[in-house]
């Protein structure tokens, strides 16, 4: 269980962090999600004891992470996937993390072969992709078989293949129990790994609730509908007041109920197709709820391109 209280942080005149209250429950896969600069990376070291907080708290099983004596048994985290020493082997820089917690040796492999690395174990650290240093980060994180764990970004350099294991990995840390709390700026990937959500916006909380919640609050009510006898349902719909769009074989109508719609079908004696309620997506409704929390805009053109009078800024 992670609770943070009132949680402040600030770099001279910059409030990086300011009263951030939330929760993280264990048995879940809860995502962080903030646009850059919303104060995501800060709370996590905050966390850690890695950065002190200007006033607030955070306790981790009931205590201050510098109240753990064995901080390894209860947190395992992973914030920054290139800070091994290059000239250390996997297996040597987990031992030495072993030993400095009193983890058993044993502990070592077991971890290597969790994360696929037992056959790279004894190689330079130094000469590892990105997605190798990632599973060596995450080997790491879970060296003391902590309950608490904390990934900021894990799946940045893996492949399609080394995405889809972290997520299987983490719902089944989430299984067993354990507190799994993940930022990523991945949004597909987070709709797909976290159940639960804690969004900021310039270093306070925007919401926390399930990630289906959230999409749904965000997500304006639109139904699918699919008729050979379009032409005249759409004009009784639009007189009933929806609001229609073209969308491939079909019309999406928003402002009305599956319900309502069904019912003028039967008015109007239109066959229906496909009647189906379209379910917002985390991306839509993320830049939806944090628009006015973005720091640094992009104008895009009407490709999508960056435009070049503010590309960079």
């Amino acid at each position: 269980m992670i609770e943070a209280r009132g949680l402040t942080k600030r770099y001279g005149t910059t409030l990086a962090v300011d009263d951030l209250t939330f929760d993280v429950a264990p048995g879940t896969v809860t995502g962080f999600l903030g646009p850059n600069g919303a104060g995501k990376s800060t709370t996590m070291r905050m966390m850690l004891g890695l950065d002190n907080p200007t006033s607030g708290e955070v306790l981790i099983g009931g205590k201050h992470y510098r109240e753990l004596r064995h901080p390894l048994r209860t947190v395992g985290a992973l914030l920054e996937a290139r800070w091994v020493h290059p000239n250390r082997s996997a297996r040597a820089h987990l031992r030495w993390m072993a030993r400095s917690n009193d983890i058993p040796e044993r502990r070592i492999d077991e971890v290597l072969d969790a994360v696929g690395l037992t056959e790279v174990a004894g190689k330079r650290a130094g000469g590892f992709s990105l997605g190798m240093s990632q599973r060596l980060g995450i080997a790491a994180a879970l060296l003391g078989d902590p309950e608490v764990l904390l990934f900021d970004e894990p799946v940045n350099g893996l492949d399609p293949e080394g995405i889809l294991w972290i997520r299987r990995f983490m719902h089944r840390l989430a299984d067993e129990g354990r507190t799994v709390f993940v930022s990523s700026h991945l949004l597909s990937e987070m709709a797909l790994t976290a159940s639960e959500l804690v969004v900021i916006g310039r270093g306070r909380l925007i919401s926390q609730s399930s990630t289906e919640d959230f999409v749904s609050r965000a997500s304006a009510l639109t139904v699918k509908v699919r008729s050979p006898e379009l032409d005249r349902l759409r004009s009784a719909l639009a007189a009933a007041g929806a609001e229609l769009t073209d969308d491939e074989d079909g019309v999406l109508v928003s402002g009305m109920d599956s319900e309502k719609i069904g019912e003028i079908a039967l008015r109007e004696q239109a066959v229906l197709h496909e009647l189906s309620p379209q379910r917002g997506s985390l991306e839509q409704a993320f830049m939806h709820i944090t628009g006015d929390s973005v720091e640094y805009h992009t104008n895009l053109d009407a490709d999508g391109v960056p435009d070049q009078a503010t590309a960079g800024v």
